[in-house]
């Protein structure tokens, strides 16, 4: 059977509407993912291991500020978009994305075992001809390896009943001008069939499809994407510490730079990198290199830039209240802001997590405020969510802005606070001797 003559059934469905769709995962990727699916039409069934989450989508609920909640349950009420843990039901898909987290282990070593159990979760059930496709974030050769090998353990073979291809996510959760529908996406196969028909299954339902040679080409765009933010912004948070010895404004450093219309970016420096892809991908491609014996050095090296950028604050905060005869030990610090960035709720590896680590091993008196995020407890600290007022700023011995939400009041915290130490450049409009800027 030629490459052409694959897949025709599956093909047709795909290219007359009537294929069913399925999502693994109902998370920041998953949930945006299957609504976007729906919004084109096609009907929509979720699979996640979350009870919570699968009552919560199954009765038309959304838990991700980025789906609209009146579009998705009506997405529900109209039989567009199930939710359920029976991963049985993967047989009436025709195609399936699969979008779980890809987390790093304690030695910084990728952790696929949260794919790994997704795919064996369909692998037994799926029917007929059926579209795998990975959007995890991951390192080069993950579907070829890892994903199309457990399809095929579990009797299926590639290009006649089942087709593998990869498509990176490429979520940014709280930006208003970009969504999964506008945001072009990269799709490449395992096989040249299976990234053919991948590329129907993206386009029927987003608006751009960038097709690549192989998923291998896939796997390594999406790692592009996030070295290069972490390597420019490993850039800006090293020459932040000169500037700082140098008695130079960072921030006005690199807006003054990016007057430039052409040959420059700018990043700005900030606590410490956030959210699941920036600080985890460059790890993925390390880990990955050494299989070649290549040591890639350069992207290492951005990596213990940024991670130590938490150090460098609490060190910063400790010197600025040993000025003011305080020790650090026993100050209260009220930290605003514990999400990765600003006006969202997503907490995934957000450098709040490791600054206040730090501040709690020098004994301070740590509490946050943060109108996204209502509950604080990782590592086995759990602080208190105090609301701004007057009385909480005064209380503080220092403020620390680690994420710059936009509806803080700065003004009042400027007015009321003994020390503020802004790593977010929130408050450059406004001046004081109490004011530490990173």
């Amino acid at each position: 059977m030629t490459d052409d003559q694959t897949g025709k059934v599956l093909e047709q469905k795909l290219q007359d509407g009537t294929a069913v769709y399925g999502v693994v995962g109902l998370g920041y990727v998953g949930l945006p993912l299957a609504s976007t699916m729906a919004q084109a039409g096609h009907r929509v069934i979720g699979f996640d291991i979350s009870e919570e989450k699968v009552a919560a989508a199954a009765a038309g609920k959304s838990y991700i500020a980025d789906v609209d909640s009146e579009l998705f349950a009506r997405q529900v009420s109209e039989g567009l978009v199930q939710a359920t843990t029976d991963f049985s039901r993967a047989a009436e898909c025709d195609a399936i994305a699969i979008c779980v987290p890809t987390p790093l282990d304690k030695m910084r070593d990728p952790d696929v075992t949260f794919m790994v159990e997704a795919t064996k979760s369909i692998a037994p059930h799926l029917s007929g001809e059926t579209l795998v496709t990975l959007e995890s974030t991951t390192y080069p050769g993950t579907t070829e390896e890892i994903v199309a090998p457990i399809l095929t353990k579990a009797g299926h073979t590639l290009d006649s009943d089942v087709f593998v291809a990869f498509s990176p996510e490429r979520v940014d959760p709280g930006n208003p001008d970009h969504h999964t529908k506008d945001t072009p996406k990269v799709v490449g196969g395992v096989t040249s069939r299976s990234g053919k028909l991948a590329v129907k299954f993206y386009t029927s339902f987003l608006d751009t499809v960038v097709p690549v040679s192989t998923a291998r080409a896939a796997e390594m765009s999406k790692l592009l994407e996030n070295i290069y933010r972490c390597v420019n912004i490993a850039l800006v948070n090293e020459l932040v510490q000169l500037c700082e010895r140098m008695d130079i404004n960072m921030w006005e450093v690199v807006d003054s730079a990016k007057t430039k219309p052409f040959g420059f970016m700018p990043f700005y420096p900030g606590p410490g990198l956030g959210g699941h892809c920036i600080p985890i991908d460059p790890y993925y491609l390390s880990w990955k290199a050494r299989e070649f014996d290549f040591h890639t050095q350069f992207i290492e090296l951005a990596g213990k830039v940024n991670e130590n950028m938490s150090y460098y604050v609490t060190d910063r905060l400790m010197a600025a209240l040993n000025t003011q005869r305080k020790s650090l030990a026993g100050s209260r610090v009220l930290v605003l802001g514990v999400a990765y960035k600003a006006d969202i709720d997503d907490m995934r590896e957000s450098p709040a997590i490791s600054v206040i680590d730090h501040l709690l091993e020098h004994e301070a008196d740590v509490v946050y405020h943060d109108p996204f995020v209502p509950v604080y407890q990782f590592d086995g600290h759990k602080i208190e969510n105090v609301a701004l007022t007057v009385a909480e700023i005064e209380r503080a011995d220092a403020v620390v802005i680690l994420t710059a939400h936009t509806e803080v009041d700065y003004a009042l915290v400027s007015e009321h606070a003994k020390l503020v130490f802004d790593t977010r450049n929130a408050m450059k409009d406004l001046t004081g001797d109490h004011i530490l800027r990173l």
